[in-house]
């Protein structure tokens, strides 16, 4: 494990710091100097042969982008934290997830925890999944700053016989690095491999898909967590006409809206979003077309987007976009810098979203909706 202090994934290493000064866990805990030297240590140490985890947030994780690019490219099982909070300037130490998502196609898998049990949950699978050798991929774990990074609530902790059930040594076969296992990592391959070499990450991600179903089924049946589909956590969507879509806490504040509003009459539900890569494309699509909009919030941003919608809007959009009868997807921005989403942003959400699915469609030249934003 290599740590360096910057705020709000701190809270997370500081935690397991204090576990290893009290003998509860039994690892090697290397301060570095930085970032980079971060992202180094476990990178170099994952080639050895050992089982690694790191973190950071925000600029420290784009400090550290030349390796965290290398890890992907070289397809090594690192699993890192990211907590995330928005980038300079200006300084803020709150969520926003675009710190995450610059890592989005540089071949790292990528789920996102609603709560700190999933958050523990999603780091054993994340082991499991990287290290399968059908996958081999570094794990992105996305934990939204100080809503998770600094909450402390009660988590089960499962028992050393139960992880060791679900989790295998690790194992990297004759890819190890070392002496007795002469091996070139990294060689120069210029124009000659380097396009075979993309398409050998692109082919590991498309695995991992079965793979996390796989780990998912075996979770769940170990110990009792998980939910029905690895991919998607959906609430009160079995009559519902519209739904809201994301990722992370947000789906916290919205559950209680849609209780609210379903108490009023409304028939409205969430689907929340625990892989964005791989993106499960056609899990996307079966649970959403059964809804006459989609109301999808990002805690992020792309300026000059198609539209000016979010990251996870264009995924969306993208992934319904050849379906011959298609809802109205409709892109909102709200929550950046770690701003609470609030019941009055929820409604204003909830009946913009209404409003299209009513109509049928989108104005011509409509674009994203900023909520909760001073004018």
């Amino acid at each position: 494990m290599a740590a360096y202090p910057i705020r709000p994934y701190d809270g997370v290493m500081q935690a397991a710091a204090k576990l290893i000064a009290d003998g509860k866990m039994d690892v090697e805990y290397i301060v570095a100097d930085g970032e980079h030297s971060q992202f180094e240590i476990v990178k170099h140490a994952c080639a050895v042969g050992a089982r690694v985890f790191v973190g950071s947030s925000g600029v420290g994780w784009f400090y550290a982008m030349e390796a965290i690019a290398v890890t992907g490219g070289l397809r090594l099982p690192v699993v890192a934290i990211c907590g995330n909070r928005a980038l300079d300037d200006p300084g803020a130490f709150g969520t926003e997830h675009n710190d995450s998502l610059a890592v989005r196609d540089l071949g790292w898998l990528m789920p996102w925890a609603e709560t700190a049990q999933e958050s523990l949950d999603l780091a054993l699978m994340a082991w499991r999944v990287g290290e399968d050798k059908r996958v081999s991929l570094p794990v992105a774990i996305g934990l939204d700053g100080a809503f998770l990074t600094h909450s402390q609530t009660i988590v089960k902790i499962p028992t050393q016989d139960a992880v060791n059930k679900f989790l295998p040594k690790y194992d990297l076969g004759n890819r190890l690095l070392h002496p007795d296992n002469p091996i070139t990592i990294a060689p120069q391959v210029d124009q000659d491999w380097l396009m075979e070499i993309r398409r050998q990450n692109d082919a590991a991600m498309r695995r991992a898909q079965d793979v996390i179903r796989e780990a998912h089924a075996d979770f769940k049946r170990l110990f009792g967590r998980g939910g029905d589909n690895p991919f998607l956590d959906e609430y009160m969507t079995d009559d519902a006409e519209y739904v809201f879509f994301g990722q992370g806490t947000l789906a916290l504040p919205m559950k209680v809206a849609i209780r609210r509003l379903r108490a009023q009459g409304h028939k409205v539900g969430l689907v929340r979003l625990k892989w964005f890569r791989p993106f499960p494309t056609a899990d996307i699509v079966k649970s959403l077309l059964r809804f006459k909009a989609i109301g999808v919030i990002d805690r992020d941003y792309s300026f000059g987007s198609p539209n000016y919608g979010g990251v996870l809007y264009h995924e969306v959009r993208s992934a319904l976009y050849s379906q011959p009868k298609r809802p109205v997807v409709l892109s909102f921005i709200a929550g950046l810098g770690g701003r609470e989403i609030d019941q009055n942003m929820a409604t204003q959400i909830f009946e913009k979203t209404k409003q299209a699915a009513e109509k049928g469609s989108l104005d011509q030249g409509d674009t994203c909706t900023w909520i909760g934003v001073r004018e």
